[in-house]
């Protein structure tokens, strides 16, 4: 039996890219059955699309994205930096899918604000080739860590994370992550939201937040390349959950690395 939740948040699942955990984003969006469903951006890769790369298992959960929004669910698909290319077509209603850029809801009474994140990131504003570019290097740097890790695990090692070591190391990528959260929570505060949820720095968290002028709670939905994490909304409460940590650990494979997939081949034998 499917699980009942009123609100799911997901971000950054980058359909379309090698590092991307299609198969179990799939296994738990059938495990549930919400209410609202929020993608809050970069949800296909658009930027790093290969024609030659898109897996069945990517092209199964568009499928049952639409399902869901079939059965009843809305669903928000809030654009974010990697599907910005969808922004033209802002504001768009097909059923129950919504395709925006921000979302504001009112949540039992609290206001809740929704969006994406790269509006702060001054990289992508200015420099997107720069950004583009260190999308892909960050992909093929999750598929060499798979590499690593597969071996690792071989020899009876503990898994390891290139991307997090960097991240932590280098003082530039941990000042940008604390700018980010410090400018979405102010902005929060100085316009009187509740909640603020956003994506794009692949850094779940759940957090209250307070200045001189009030306070808000901080949430941010984390990714599907590295921490497979989530927020679910029910009975007036926030939870941030880990895939990993939620479902057997059995049960999660790693995906096929394998980059001879045909687009056009997989696609009627998928959506049929």
């Amino acid at each position: 039996m499917k699980r009942p939740v009123e609100i799911v948040v997901l971000s950054d699942i980058h359909l379309g890219t090698y590092g991307c955990h299609a198969t179990e984003v799939f296994q738990y969006l059938n495990s549930i059955k919400p209410e609202i469903l929020i993608l809050n951006g970069d949800i296909v890769d658009i930027w790093q699309f290969r024609k030659r790369f898109f897996p069945k298992e990517h092209l199964k959960v568009i499928k049952k994205i639409i399902t869901l929004a079939s059965k009843g669910t809305k669903v928000y698909y809030i654009t974010g930096n990697h599907d910005e290319m969808l922004r033209k077509f802002s504001d768009a209603v097909m059923g129950n899918i919504h395709l925006i850029d921000k979302l504001v809801l009112n949540l039992d009474g609290k206001k809740a604000w929704f969006f994406h994140g790269d509006v702060f990131d001054v990289s992508i504003q200015h420099t997107k080739w720069i950004a583009k570019l260190g999308g892909w290097g960050y992909d093929f740097l999750i598929l060499f860590n798979r590499l690593l890790n597969k071996w690792l695990v071989k020899m009876g090692r503990e898994k390891y994370s290139l991307s997090k070591k960097i991240k932590n190391s280098v003082k530039g990528a941990v000042k940008f992550i604390n700018d980010f959260e410090n400018t979405a929570t102010d902005l929060a505060i100085e316009n009187k939201f509740d909640y603020v949820i956003c994506g794009h720095i692949h850094q779940p968290a759940i957090r209250k937040v307070k200045n001189h002028k009030g306070s808000t709670l901080y949430l941010n939905s984390g990714d599907w390349i590295e921490n497979l994490t989530y927020l679910e909304y029910h009975d007036k409460e926030w939870s941030l959950k880990n895939y990993r940590a939620e479902f057997d650990k059995t049960s999660y494979v790693e995906e096929a690395l394998d980059p001879m997939y045909d687009l056009s081949a997989l696609l009627p034998n998928v959506l049929k």
